[in-house]
């Protein structure tokens, strides 16, 4: 984003803001006027800075401010891999600062949208006499705590293994995710 007065906006306003009268010169080509010149671009790059920082000042927009949010964030991390791109590093940034929360499966849902995935996640439970009808599977104990993921969209580009990753990263104890075909 650039500044909003350009330099010779500045450069205008700073001669009008001089005292009138023989010693001060309104000469264009005059020394004077070729140091507010100069002060005004200092003004202007000051004022692009500002801009700026109001962009960066939100994680879903960063750029220049991107690596302490990822630093006061514990990223980046072996989950998006080598080399991501700035969007795939904002989402990850994003996914993090809402990473905290009740564990339920809208909220892992929610998880994998800020990281750019449209995701479901699935239940299961192990089977039943009198709850469970013939020709489903026959599911152990330890099914109560799976958690599959089925990947419905991935606009954002990022590696089904990151999205695991950082699930696996907030997931409780005895959980277990899986990525479902």
């Amino acid at each position: 984003m650039g500044a909003l007065f350009s330099a010779a906006d500045y450069a205008a306003q700073l001669r009008a803001l001089m005292p009138r009268g023989r010693a001060w010169s309104t000469d264009p080509d005059s020394v004077q006027a070729q140091v507010l010149g100069a002060l005004a671009q200092t003004f202007e790059t000051a004022d692009a800075d500002a801009q700026g920082l109001l962009v960066d000042a939100f994680p879903a927009t960063t750029e220049q401010l991107l690596p302490e949010w990822e630093a006061s964030l514990g990223l980046p991390d072996p989950c998006a891999g080598p080399s991501p791109t700035v969007p795939q590093r904002q989402g990850q940034v994003v996914a993090r600062l809402i990473g905290g929360g009740g564990h339920t499966i809208a909220f892992y849902e929610a998880f994998a949208s800020a990281l750019g995935f449209t995701a479901t996640i699935q239940t299961y439970a192990p089977f039943c006499v009198g709850r469970n009808a013939c020709g489903q599977p026959l599911a152990g104990a330890a099914w109560a705590f799976a958690l599959g993921v089925a990947i419905t969209a991935n606009p954002g580009g990022l590696p089904t293994s990151v999205l695991l990753c950082e699930l696996n990263r907030i997931r409780l104890a005895h959980t277990v995710f899986f990525l479902v075909t």
